[in-house]
């Protein structure tokens, strides 16, 4: 009995997973993709953010590195400052806030197709006035 269930199990499992596979899902709507594409515009702000934040504790903690001082004589001093002659300064910030987020949704394709001006008139094609 548990051969036979194994085997209907064996057969059917692949033939199950193997469907599931090739179902094509519906196109999403315009109002899905705008979600998606606002749903990802803020992931890469969160990241943005993130970065910042991380920045700003590396100054944080980099600053106070350089302001300990060695109270153990086992303790290995505090590294040199860089030469003058080095173009990046140590005491500069890299830091650069991303500001709050604000999404512009892009236009959509048919509106970005459509000229400026829907009609153009040639001095040609406009009557002239009688006096």
């Amino acid at each position: 009995m548990k051969k036979n269930l194994l085997q209907i199990w064996a057969f059917a499992l692949p033939l199950v997973v193997t469907t599931a596979s090739l179902a094509k899902l519906p196109a999403p709507s315009d109002e899905a993709k705008a979600k998606a594409a606002e749903a990802a515009a803020k992931t890469a702000w969160s990241g943005k953010v993130d970065g910042f934040l991380l920045c700003k504790a590396q100054d944080k903690v980099a600053a106070k590195f350089k302001t300990v001082k060695v109270a153990d004589k086992d303790a290995k001093p505090a590294p040199k400052a860089l030469p003058k002659d080095t173009k990046t300064s140590v005491t500069a910030s890299t830091c650069t806030d991303p500001g709050p987020f604000v999404y512009t949704p892009a236009a959509s394709p048919a509106v970005a197709a459509m000229p400026t001006a829907a009609v153009t008139l040639t001095p040609a094609a406009v009557p002239a006035k009688k006096p």
